[in-house]
């Protein structure tokens, strides 16, 4: 993807009709933009007809703008199709409006009020990359890809039906319609797929029949007289659609990754049964009181700072689906504070807030008196602040996901899983006696480091991290309004208790110890500067009590790859040969999936990841970008030691 920095729209008129000014084009035409989206865009592609009775249905819009496109198209939507049917709508936009200019705009047109205020609500902070956002129950999932055309095209995984080819006037923004641009449809095009437009330019007629279209001109919108309609019918031959899902799964592991996995598979219909060997769910390492809800930030926007931003705002949107954070699991949006060390790492701190062009509703950076005043130390030098940040209880979490699945999923706790067996068909899930636990086509193993009980992802390079945990009792710590993040971390009170850690152990020592939690102390009295402190906070924290307290808190072992990041996809097939240099030439486990290696971000990375797998199940629009998909992908260790053997 290009510079994460985005520019947002700047709200302005021409005439009573919304104009961009850095284009010198209106938004729609004055004819009317509500009609103009149901004559040209919807009716270009013979919509709603051509969706009538189908389970899904995709379209792609190359310019998102006001947003009319994609409102028209769900109220045709909810008014004509069956409870269960899904609409994708994945929308491209470069300068996307802040959601009070959107609301403004949006009040023109009092009949889409209340799909507006949905898409409000839902609307993220202005950051580059992609935004999954789930409407209408689950009904219908828009994608919203913030970035330049030209650069977000090449990182959509998707089977599109129908495209919205929707953008300032060719003359006016002729990138947009170049032919580099719209020749990538054809990947993305569904056998079928239809496209529609406002303009008849001969160039892009062209490039659209270069792509496989067979183009036509229609009768335009209000003083337009031509409008242009496509239809996919290439010369070459396409490949075979892939065949529906079966829709039944067994996931192993209750934890936050598993539970994460059955609720977003329940939620598309699925019947899933959970296998855990504890007698019940978050009992390992999602059984910690606390875990924090933050993004990651990286001065060059790398690409796990990349898939952090996705993983954690799809996380708050998806807490907010499930009734919300402090009321339908514990938990508090308190935001997040990450101390900066010193005052270089402040510089780079706010450096990179200034560089990376971040929206003050996602990360901002505060000065050290803001520091100071938010974390209780006067040596504060700074940090960065994420307002939509917060913590929430593991286990209260994974009781809310496992609780919205309903009846579509059947518990097996207490059951230990030591053998996986594919019989042709499914896979048998047995226990340590060969007896079936369960039985189903696709499973998912999300067990963390017990994964390295089965032969079929033994081999994988995940290592078990140990971590402990310290708890205090909150009468003895300052009353912070956030949660603190730095050398050390510190949550706000859960049931009177804040927790403080997390050290990072390489052995497996189950036990609390001494040792872990003075380090744990150490750090936290140097974040809070209570050295410096008179009172009891600082005799309490500080000097002799370090190894005089009571040892108390909890251990848990973290699944960790090599390079950080999890694992999401198909597992590979240990004994196969692999072909080619490419992921795709990774032969895999057929209907073996892992979820795993979540290292010390698990809250935030099960949803997205729960959400990628479930999408690569179903054929659906993938919700990230293709280069973190690949960089989630189990096989990359079994492919980089193959380049490395073989170059």
């Amino acid at each position: 993807m290009s510079s994460p920095r985005l520019i947002p729209a700047t709200l302005a008129y021409a005439g009573g009709v919304p104009y961009a000014s850095a284009y010198g084009d209106v938004y729609h035409s004055a004819d009317g933009g509500l009609e103009q989206a149901r004559h040209v865009f919807m009716g270009g592609n013979g919509l709603p007809a051509r969706w009538a009775g189908r389970p899904d249905f995709t379209i792609l819009e190359t310019g998102f703008g006001l947003g009319l496109n994609f409102l028209a198209t769900c109220q045709a939507w909810q008014a004509g199709e069956a409870s269960d049917a899904r609409l994708h709508y994945i929308a491209i936009e470069k300068h996307p409006f802040v959601a009070d200019d959107l609301a403004q705009l949006h009040a023109r047109w009092p009949e889409l009020a209340t799909l507006s205020a949905a898409l409000l609500a839902a609307w993220p902070p202005l950051t580059a990359g992609f935004h999954r956002l789930l409407l209408d129950g689950g009904r219908i999932t828009l994608t919203l890809v913030f970035g330049d055309v030209a650069d977000c095209l090449p990182q959509i995984d998707a089977a599109v039906d129908a495209f919205y080819l929707d953008g300032f006037a060719p003359s006016r923004n002729p990138d947009m319609w170049s032919q580099a641009v719209l020749s990538r449809l054809r990947r993305l095009a569904a056998p079928g797929a239809t496209a529609a437009t406002y303009t008849v330019s001969a160039a892009v007629r062209g490039a659209l029949s270069g792509s496989g279209f067979v183009c036509e001109k229609r009768p335009g919108f209000g003083r337009k007289r031509d409008m242009l309609a496509a239809r996919y019918a290439p010369r070459w031959p396409l490949p075979p659609a892939a065949p529906p899902p079966q829709r039944r799964a067994v996931v192993i592991g209750a934890g936050i990754g598993g539970s994460a996995a059955c609720e977003r598979l329940t939620a598309r219909g699925w019947e899933v049964t959970l296998v855990e060997r504890h007698p019940a769910p978050a009992a390992e390492a999602s059984g910690n009181l606390a875990g924090i809800a933050m993004p990651l930030l990286s001065r060059d926007d790398s690409l796990p700072s990349r898939l952090a931003r996705a993983a954690f705002l799809f996380t708050v949107h998806l807490w907010e689906r499930l009734g919300g954070v402090g009321r339908a699991f514990a938990g508090e949006a308190c935001g997040v504070l990450q101390l900066a060390r010193d005052p270089d790492h402040a510089r780079l701190q706010r450096e990179t807030v200034e560089a990376l062009g971040l929206p003050a509703d996602y990360a901002r950076f505060v000065d050290a008196a803001q520091a100071a005043a938010l974390s209780g130390n006067p040596g504060a030098h700074g940090g960065w602040l994420f307002p939509r940040g917060g913590w929430v209880t593991p286990s209260s979490l994974c009781a809310a996901m496992l609780a919205s699945c309903g009846e579509r999923l059947q518990r097996r706790f207490s059951c230990s899983v030591q053998a996986l067996q594919h019989d042709g068909d499914a896979w048998r899930v047995c226990d340590d006696t060969g007896a079936e636990i369960a039985r189903a086509p696709v499973v998912i193993v999300a067990s963390g480091t017990n994964a390295a009980l089965l032969p079929q992802t033994r081999d994988l390079p995940l290592a078990s991290i140990r971590g402990q945990i310290t708890h205090l009792d909150a009468a003895e710590l300052p009353a912070l309004p956030v949660v603190l993040c730095g050398e050390a971390y510190l949550t706000r009170p859960v049931g009177g208790i804040c927790c403080a850690g997390a050290t990072y152990d390489f052995d497996g020592d189950p036990a609390l110890r001494q040792s872990s939690q003075g380090e744990n102390l150490q750090r936290l009295a140097q974040m809070l500067s209570l050295e410096d402190r008179d009172g009891m906070v600082g005799r309490a924290l500080t000097g002799r009590a370090l190894t005089g307290r009571a040892l108390t808190g909890r251990v848990a072992f973290r699944s960790v790859a090599p390079d950080r990041l999890p694992l999401a996809g198909a597992l590979p097939d240990p004994a196969g040969r692999i072909s080619g240099s490419r992921l795709r030439d990774v032969p895999r486990l057929p209907g073996l999936y892992g979820l795993l290696g979540y290292a010390s971000r698990g809250i935030i990375w099960a949803p997205l990841a729960a959400e990628l797998l479930a999408a690569q199940l179903e054929s659906e629009p993938l919700p990230v970008e293709n280069d973190l998909v690949a960089a989630l992908d189990p096989a990359r260790f079994a492919l980089k030691a193959w380049r490395r053997n073989t170059g």
